[in-house]
């Protein structure tokens, strides 16, 4: 089931930026291109609230009139992701402090401490005042709370913060002696006696940088306190709204794999996940591909939003290069073939001042329908509103589940050692590849996802899995025993919830269910690889190599080369009960991936279509049983594929979308 009345196809407009003659102007250029909502009031606070006791509404009340006479759907934010000028001076103690010690003024965004009591009362009642004056209006299909949450201004770490972690770690540990023991506090003298000699981990305290930490325990808690505090900022506003409007969604845009907040929690307070995504030039389709399967898993297998990407060029890139011809269109069917029940832009109209003026728009600074991103825009849009709509509320059915965890994440790239060449999602994507070239659909799925749940995958992936929370390893060894097939490998089963070495040879609690013990983990030069065997073929690993010894696994890959375990195991697999486990001892390259998970994909029975290099098929399944299958050449080439789906030959042209 859908949550809207139609498919949305707009995104973010921003007219208070323009004189008020021109709106109407920019309706007539959006309606000819099929543009059918708007995005409004993100960063508004300064308009609507213009001093601590004022409020005033009479521009955004002219623009929602306007929209609303144009039968434009409304996705209405908060206006709350920007610290008006008053509020910095007033309420110095709002404005955030960043990991060097230095206290923000007023300017940028995404500025506020998510802590201050001040900040949460001020935006607290402008969510309420904005719901109370537009709950029911018509056209209003969501409600968007603040903006990016963390985007560019980072964790708070300024004394308002410090003191409520203090409080939160007391909360979790109980005594000071708990906390010493799960941080390992003797090491350098860093035991404390009392909660009040805790320091948040700041760069001139014992933050190496904004990733690593002299104490590891500490840098893991405070990433989990401030996902909690940023959380409590969206539920007080989502709450305030829910007091005038209790049926309309609420969403805040999510950012992919972003790093610093734990997304499947907020998946779990938001009505609908929306996201933002904003590829780079070099970046692969298939790792756009599992950004969007990620984004539906944060959201319990839903449809979700796609709340913005750019209809051209992203501004914030170094050398902002232009999409071709056809491109947004392939990024926008890619989306609505991974679950998205949205199409919508940042932004609508180009901003002529700012840091955004060089970022794409539908409108660009010609104001006129002569652009080729205009033109491009109105050809996408008459496509999406002919065939979009049959496919909204359809559902995606993953046959594979992989693993992502944000803990998992902050623990890797937290690691001081044995290497700095390790991107939790790259390495992420490196075993999702496969799977996407396969065509086999993928649900992403954290680490602590219960048996019955995973029961339902022909193949679970838990890609360097280096945090094992409390009872992750017992559900995944009975999973296997029961028949599933478990696909890991380096850099997994060393630490536990506290970030701590678990005891007892790596990979710790999945040392028995692997088969194998890791004796060493041998870092490789970035400029470097290992050569590794596998069926008769050389394939390269790189970053590291695992020096493994069996402990009841069967070796299917080696390590080539001259270095001293060259000719031993680089991949093994391990027969347990009715299942088996692989191990990836290297971060094997694209052709070495699919030479070790290939075999699995065909012998655990998951449905796979051959398609050319390039091609994607995916398939969403309506509640009545329909089946939409979306094939995309994500390529910027023509594709000739023999025997296609239907057994016919199918030619594609470049970035062609074809909807069966």
């Amino acid at each position: 089931m859908t949550m809207f009345n139609r498919f949305m196809f707009g995104g973010d407009w921003n007219p208070e930026q323009w004189p008020e003659d021109t709106w109407e102007h920019d309706i007539r250029l959006l309606e000819r291109a099929h543009i059918n909502e708007a995005t409004i009031n993100v960063f508004s606070w300064a308009l609507l609230q213009p001093d601590e006791h004022t409020y005033d509404f009479s521009m955004l009340d002219r623009i929602v009139d306007l929209l609303v006479r144009h039968g434009f759907a409304i996705v209405l934010a908060t206006g709350t992701a920007a610290i008006p000028a008053w509020m910095a001076r007033d309420y110095p103690q709002v404005m955030r402090t960043g990991i060097d010690g230095t206290h923000q003024v007023f300017g940028g965004r995404h500025n506020f401490c998510p802590t201050s009591p001040d900040f949460r009362r001020f935006a607290r009642a402008l969510a309420s005042r904005v719901a109370e004056r537009y709950a029911g209006t018509p056209g209003l299909e969501a409600w968007h709370v603040n903006n990016e949450y963390g985007n560019g201004g980072g964790y708070c770490y300024c004394d308002l913060c410090a003191q409520a972690f203090r409080g939160w770690l007391e909360r979790k540990y109980g005594s000071v002696e708990e906390l010493n023991r799960a941080w390992c506090m003797n090491f350098w003298s860093h035991t404390i006696h009392d909660w009040n000699e805790i320091v948040p981990p700041v760069t001139y305290g014992d933050a190496i940088s904004t990733d690593k930490c002299v104490i590891s325990g500490l840098q893991v808690d405070y990433r989990r306190f401030q996902n909690e505090q940023m959380l409590d900022c969206f539920r007080l506003e989502r709450d305030a709204i829910r007091e005038h409007d209790a049926h309309t969604p609420v969403t805040t845009n999510l950012m992919g794999v972003f790093k610093d907040l734990d997304y499947y929690s907020w998946g779990r307070e938001m009505d609908v996940v929306s996201w933002d995504n904003y590829p780079g030039m070099d970046t692969e389709p298939s790792f756009t591909a599992m950004c969007h399967d990620l984004m539906r898993g944060v959201g319990g297998g839903k449809p979700f939003m796609l709340m913005e990407q750019t209809p051209n060029q992203q501004n914030w890139f170094p050398y902002c290069k232009v999409k071709k011809p056809g491109e947004v269109a392939e990024l926008s069917w890619q989306a609505v073939a991974h679950g998205a029940d949205t199409v919508q832009f940042f932004q609508l109209k180009q901003s002529i001042g700012g840091c955004e003026r060089f970022h794409g728009a539908v409108i660009g600074h010609d104001n006129s329908e002569r652009s080729r991103t205009y033109r491009e825009v109105r050809e996408l849009g008459a496509d999406l509103e002919r065939r979009a709509p049959a496919l909204m509320g359809s559902c995606v059915h993953g046959q594979v589940a992989v693993i992502f965890d944000w803990e998992n994440y902050w623990s890797l790239e937290g690691c001081v050692g044995p290497t700095q060449g390790l991107h939790y999602p790259d390495e992420v994507h490196r075993f999702y590849r496969p799977f996407w070239r396969r065509n086999v659909p993928v649900d992403m799925v954290e680490s602590t996802v219960d048996l019955a749940t995973l029961k339902q995958y022909r193949a679970v992936v838990a890609p360097t899995l280096i945090m094992v929370k409390p009872g992750v390893a017992q559900t995944l060894a009975q999973y296997v025993r029961e028949g599933g097939t478990l696909i890991t490998g380096y850099m997994s089963g060393i630490h536990n919830e506290f970030d701590l070495v678990v005891e007892g040879g790596y990979p710790g609690p999945l040392r028995e269910l692997c088969g194998v013990w890791v004796e060493e983990i041998d870092a490789i030069a970035p400029d470097a690889h290992i050569d590794v065997a596998i069926g008769g073929r050389t394939v390269r690993g790189s970053i590291v190599a695992s020096i493994i010894e069996p402990e009841g696994a069967q070796t299917i890959a080696t390590y080539g080369g001259s270095d001293f375990y060259a000719g031993t195991p680089a991949a093994t697999v391990h027969t347990v009960g009715e299942g088996r486990v692989v191990f990836i001892g290297t971060a094997l390259d694209a052709e070495g991936m699919s030479a070790v998970i290939d075999p699995v994909i065909d012998a655990c029975g998951a449905e796979t279509v051959d398609s050319p290099e390039g091609v994607e098929v995916m398939r969403r399944t309506a509640d009545d049983g329909t089946v939409f299958t979306t094939v995309i050449n994500t390529a910027g080439r023509p594709v000739h594929w023999r025997h296609a789906l239907g057994g016919e030959s199918l030619d594609l042209a470049p970035f062609e979308t074809r909807i069966m």
